[in-house]
């Protein structure tokens, strides 16, 4: 089997757990695989080269800084490569440019435009493991990219497509993806297997994987396995064939698990003239300076007037209120307000939409808690409420108990 391997940062953190992984990554050599293996910056490597970048320039360039923070990928790979070569396994390190991770251009949050794995491949032909720094990339004019938080998943998904590989492994400090985040709801059950579409939601609201990578991996059907690299559990399989119906008169069955994302800042835009174009003129500079929005909610216009909602990520808020500070002034409103003391709480469940009761029960619960419900968004297979981030914790608690999510699903 060709199976790609990726390790996070705290599975990196010293020298021990780097000669720690390269046990496990021979171990899978050992038993008859070609082995290729991503991996992250060790520890907090990349915090505190952005820590140090701040020290240097108030506001780093971003190419520049994107030079510096791919650094940390290379100093995981070769020390990989090193510790495994000691152990008397062949081994070759490869930074994202030489492992053929091409990128658009945007710094500190490039996509990965494709991936060209020849070099992997003669590498990995000539009886190699291969260890590829995550988290980064090229573009066509040899600029380094580095692709924003959780970046060695989508390096790690890419490279498993790119060359056709049985399946890609993470390797992370949590033995498997839950049905809550274990730090908020004790309770919460490790899920044995999950789909693509489920999971996907799961990411995108606050659970513990790239949704770039999720989306990757469903795109080109690379089942994904997300285990501990500190211990030797089954850990939980990402894919695109399980059969999420159990038992469809129960309502639990529905509800696979709870998100919570705390990186949320709600913006609102006061007093609109309701007119066409107004959404567009809104969020086209936002779109263009790679702010992504969510959670939009417009209210019904009052006098020919209405208030524009929505959310940003926190470390997007200051950079968004620059952006449509000079759209509200040209469409003649009255300001815009933000508040940064949210957080989105969502259930997911492909079952949900096909039957009626999940949103009710889902409101009762946080009322019977007396936790004030700001925005709901919704789609197909999932419910997002804003409440506020001092609530989320009971929030996650209330729902995991509503829907009874501490029981096994058959």
């Amino acid at each position: 089997m060709l199976i790609v391997q990726k390790y996070g940062g705290s599975s990196l953190a010293d020298a021990d757990k780097v000669r720690n992984v390269a046990g496990r990554i021979a171990r899978s050599r050992d038993a008859g695989n070609q082995v290729v293996t991503v991996v992250s910056a060790m520890g907090d490597t990349t915090d505190e080269l952005i820590g140090l970048a701040n020290r240097v320039a108030e506001r780093p360039d971003a190419r520049e800084l994107d030079v510096l923070l791919s650094t940390g990928e290379l100093v995981s790979c070769t020390l990989m490569a090193m510790a495994l070569r000691t152990m008397g396994y062949a081994s070759v390190s490869l930074s994202g440019a030489q492992a053929g991770i091409l990128t658009d251009t945007s710094y500190g949050r490039a996509r990965i435009a494709g991936v060209a794995p020849g070099r992997i491949m003669s590498e990995v032909d000539e009886g190699n493991i291969v260890i590829v720094a995550g988290f980064q990339g090229i573009t066509e004019d040899m600029d380094i990219t580095t692709l924003g938080r959780g970046g060695s998943d989508t390096t790690a998904v890419a490279i498993a497509a790119g060359l056709g590989a049985d399946r890609c492994e993470v390797y992370t400090d949590v033995d498997g993806i839950y049905t809550a985040d274990p730090r908020l709801v004790p309770r919460a059950r490790r899920l044995d297997e999950i789909g693509f579409e489920e999971m996907l939601e799961l990411a995108s609201y606050g659970a513990k994987m790239n949704p770039r990578s999720i989306e990757m991996g469903m795109r080109y059907n690379v089942p994904i396995l997300v285990a501990s690299s500190f211990t030797d559990g089954k850990g939980t399989l990402i894919h695109g064939e399980v059969d999420m119906n159990g038992n469809v008169g129960e309502i639990r069955n529905r509800v696979r698990g709870i998100a919570t994302d705390t990186n949320v800042a709600k913006i609102t835009v006061l007093g609109v003239i309701d007119r066409p174009g107004i959404a567009a003129s809104l969020f086209e500079p936002l779109a263009q300076a790679d702010i992504s929005v969510d959670v939009i909610v417009q209210n019904a216009s009052v006098d020919g007037t209405t208030d524009m909602t929505f959310t940003v990520t926190r470390t997007d808020l200051a950079r968004a209120l620059e952006v449509v500070q000079p759209v509200v002034e040209a469409l003649g409103s009255r300001g815009t307000v933000s508040d940064d003391s949210l957080a989105k709480l969502s259930i997911v469940g492909s079952g949900m939409q096909d039957a009626p009761g999940y949103a009710s029960r889902m409101f009762r619960a946080l009322a019977d808690k007396s936790i004030n419900i700001d925005s709901i968004t919704t789609s197909e297979i999932r419910i997002t409420c804003l409440v506020n981030e001092s609530q989320v914790a009971d929030a996650a608690c209330a729902l995991h108990d509503a829907f009874q999510l501490d029981a096994p699903q058959e």
